[in-house]
């Protein structure tokens, strides 16, 4: 018999806790173990109880949820999962070590309490699995500047090569860290992450100010240029498009795929069908088989792919799919995914 996963929740609001702990304990494979009011009534008990997994709000008198787990989980490092309205400091949390969030609801909406029950406990399973990836102590702060890029310059084969990203729980932060590492000429980009609407465009806001490139929400119709990172709308999917010669994006509503909106798989199968060999494709942590199946139809088109290794994934689920059915070309650390990528781009 499996052991249940140990739930701990962190919430202020007793109505909010009630509804978590009675439809979290309905779960026969989730416990949850405790509860704490306050961020200063969580550091007292987690140590002690011991959990699997930490749910903590955002929203919380005198230490908010964000404050608390940036000093939690140098201390101790559990899996948390922050339940957050649209707050860009989520991505501070996220970069501080938070396994992944979820957008808090209207509870009086019976469809939207739904959905945000069940992506929670599918959350809770994803993280108890997850790596905890904490800030290297030493490291110096990003700068949110844009740097000049490098001296190189890509050849028109390689300016012609449409780069697609794809990623889930862990995401945020490794796409991050290749995006930063990128020159801004680069050739155009185009990103799926898992993520819930208006996050998106909090997080593309973020990232055009960490990285060289210019970084912003897709939008229907948007082109994908040299120097241009396009990321996925939340709630809607992404497919890159030819018209003429300019490659475009399309954004919207459909049904999910691979049990997301948006796909990972949908945006690489698009890149395969369109884009062919002119193409990379890279695949990154997150839990599931997003993405396998269009990366490896990338490849079959002479696409080159890139996986993220089980090393440095929060959670090696997408990347391992991916090289099990034969979809990667090359399978590195997401610190040298950029150096992988550029030395591609060059030799073209």
């Amino acid at each position: 018999m499996t052991e249940k996963i140990r739930v701990f929740i962190v919430d202020d609001s007793l109505l909010f806790r009630k509804v978590l702990i009675d439809n979290l304990s309905q779960n026969p494979n989730i416990e949850v173990i405790g509860y704490a009011i306050d961020a200063f009534d969580a550091e007292r008990k987690i140590p002690v109880l011991k959990p699997d997994v930490v749910t903590v709000d955002v929203e919380m008198p005198r230490v908010n949820g964000i404050e608390f787990v940036k000093k939690l989980l140098p201390k101790y490092p559990v899996p948390v999962i922050l339940v957050s309205s649209l707050n860009l400091n989520v991505f501070e949390a996220l970069s501080a070590g938070v396994v992944d969030f979820v957008r808090k609801p209207d509870m009086s909406v019976s469809n939207t309490a739904n959905t945000f029950l069940n992506t929670l406990i599918s959350k809770i399973f994803i993280a108890s699995r997850a790596r905890i990836k904490l800030p290297a102590a030493a490291a110096a702060p990003v700068i949110p500047q844009k740097p000049l890029a490098s001296g190189m310059s890509f050849s028109m084969n390689a300016v012609n090569t449409i780069i697609a990203i794809g990623a889930s729980t862990g995401g945020t932060e490794a796409t991050l860290q290749v995006l930063k590492d990128l020159p801004a000429d680069t050739p155009g980009i185009v990103v799926t992450q898992h993520m819930p609407e208006g996050f998106t465009k909090m997080y593309a806001d973020r990232l055009n100010r960490l990285c060289h490139m210019s970084v912003k929400e897709a939008q229907s119709g948007d082109a994908i240029e040299r120097g241009q990172v396009l990321i996925a709308p939340g709630d809607l999917q992404m497919k890159v498009v030819r018209v003429g010669s300019r490659y475009t994006v399309n954004c919207y509503t459909g049904e999910k795929v691979s049990g997301h909106r948006p796909s990972v798989d949908v945006l690489f199968q698009s890149v395969a069908d369109t884009a062919g060999a002119s193409s990379v494709g890279i695949i990154m942590t997150g839990m599931g088989r997003d993405g396998a199946d269009g990366l490896l139809s990338m490849k079959k088109k002479g696409a080159f792919t890139i996986g993220q290794d089980a090393e440095s994934c929060v959670v090696y689920g997408m990347p391992m799919v991916a090289y099990n059915i034969g979809a990667v070309t090359r399978q590195v650390s997401c610190s040298n995914i950029s150096n992988v990528l550029l030395k591609h781009l060059y030799s073209l």
